[in-house]
């Protein structure tokens, strides 16, 4: 059996090494072809050798095609993983630094507020760019594996614009589904979910054990959980007056919504400080700065480690290589996908990506028909989908209206800031990203003539509530262990240590 698999964005260590061992734990996948694309060439070449060594010491005969020519790497691919972040860390920071001006606190900043309208709009430009390069060389009727955020609109993007069928993978419904299982002191393979809504905001609308129907008890394991009653109090609140556990994180979902981080004073009654997940201002910012940090410093000594094991029993939970292996092998395979909704939830427009779980075999990728959320559950998600197609549409056409108009209505910023400080915040963060904006050049300039000879309503030295700075190299290496374990993971709160 062979064919080609692509990586754009290859040089993020965290999915990409991780993606390429469960591909090759599948004995039918030995002969297959894999090229990984970058345009950072260190971090290509970093990543490149790392993964050939883990090649070569599992006795696989395969080389990888490494390129900076992404166009030469797609060439006859039929599966193409993105796992790119348009912008890097340099323009993630003006996510999370610039809004906190304006008292808008993300913890992550990466999917809906001002950080993820702003990083969706970089990431789409660059997406159409993408999905012209599969039309043109990628095999006909390939499969492009989306793990970039904001995930549900470079998704929606790709499938409305980019004229390139993509599904949407994330790991939150793995990890959500793992601390219901904890929170009922079972593993998790012993409980059974359903789990629907959109990405980072996906609801468990049914758990079971052994055919007993538990959801109606998770409120009660999770308030009388030890550990998550201290540091998921977001998520317990919204299971307690929406009825539903959602799949993302305390510090996610806190910046979904606009009740829990909209008073400075009161972020900490919300929040935990015990892992950067929780809830920590620009938590996972410091914690992608403090990995890149170590992986390009200590990167010698990686080496030096024992080799990825491709065996059945490493293979992680990422959805990806089981998806490939199912369409392969005709194997099944249940995961929960990102996909154009067409209906599958029936309360939730119909162009909008949801996430619910799907079916995987040689016939392809099948998607049960879910029917009605939950009214509260849908009105959430809804607000969110509003976002999603005001950014969506901005990006495509370059349209600052509608980019303002995405800022008004997400939540959290609606919540913090007024329509005239909402304007500037756009100004700002328009100007500071120009480089990864090509479709705003007019209202860019524009932007820079309102700042530079309009009125400038004040702003704040708001550093956040709960800032914690990036550890140094120094520090790091007092628990190399922990370095290397955040550097190499794509889940970096898989393993979340107690506060």
């Amino acid at each position: 059996m062979s064919f080609k698999v692509a990586f754009i964005g290859a040089g993020s260590i965290g999915f990409t090494r991780g993606l390429l061992r469960d591909l090759l734990t599948v004995p039918e996948f030995h002969n297959i072809e894999i090229a990984f694309t970058d345009i950072n060439e260190r971090n290509l070449e970093m990543v490149t050798e790392l993964c050939q060594r883990d090649i070569d010491e599992n006795g696989l005969n395969i080389q990888i095609q490494s390129s900076l020519d992404r166009r030469k790497a797609l060439r006859n691919a039929r599966y193409i993983f993105t796992v790119v972040r348009i912008g890097g860390l340099e323009a993630f920071t003006t996510d999370i630094e610039i809004p906190l001006k304006y008292g808008i606190d993300q913890c992550v900043g990466d999917t809906l507020c001002a950080g993820g309208i702003m990083y969706g709009q970089r990431g789409i430009a660059e997406m159409m760019n993408i999905c012209k390069d599969i039309r043109e060389v990628c095999e006909p009727n390939c499969l492009h594996l989306n793990y970039a955020n904001p995930m549900a609109m470079l998704t929606w993007a790709c499938n409305q614009y980019g004229g390139v069928r993509t599904i949407g993978l994330c790991h939150g419904v793995q990890g959500g589904h793992r601390q219901i299982a904890e929170a009922f002191g079972l593993e998790k393979e012993d409980i059974d979910i359903i789990c629907a809504g959109i990405n980072h905001q996906t609801w468990y609308i049914q758990v079971k054990h052994k055919e007993i129907d538990l959801t109606d008890k998770v409120l009660e394991a999770f308030e009388n959980h030890p550990e998550f009653r201290k540091t998921e109090k977001v998520r317990i609140d919204m299971l307690k007056r929406f009825g539903y556990y959602s799949t993302e994180s305390n510090g996610h979902l806190s910046e979904y919504v606009p009740w829990y981080r909209k008073r400075h004073d009161e972020i900490h009654d919300w929040i935990d400080l015990g892992t950067w997940i929780n809830g920590e201002t620009g938590g996972y910012l410091r914690v992608c700065t403090e990995g890149r940090t170590w992986f390009e410093t200590d990167f010698p000594n990686w080496l030096k480690e024992p080799a990825l094991s491709y065996s059945s029993r490493e293979r992680g939970e990422e959805h990806g290589s089981y998806i490939i292996e199912g369409l392969e092998t005709g194997r099944v395979y249940r995961g929960h996908f990102n996909v154009v909704n067409n209906g599958v939830i029936s309360n939730l427009p119909d162009d909008a990506i949801i996430e619910a779980p799907g079916y995987v075999d040689r016939n392809g990728i099948n998607m049960p028909h879910i029917g009605d959320l939950p009214h509260g559950c849908a009105a959430v998600c809804q607000a969110s989908i509003s976002v999603q197609r005001l950014s969506v549409e901005a990006a495509i056409n370059g349209n600052d209206k509608l980019l303002r108009q995405a800022f008004m209505v997400d939540p959290l910023v609606g919540a913090v800031c007024n329509p005239p400080e909402i304007w500037q915040l756009v100004d700002e963060m328009l100007v500071a990203q120009e480089q990864w904006l090509p479709q705003y050049k007019l209202a860019i300039k524009e932007a820079k003539k309102k700042l530079s000879t309009e009125p400038f309503i004040p702003t704040r030295q708001y550093k956040g509530a709960a800032r914690i700075k990036p550890k140094t190299v120094e520090e790091m290496q007092q628990n190399r262990h922990e370095a290397m374990k955040n550097a190499s993971e794509a889940d970096k709160a898989k393993e979340r240590p107690s506060s």
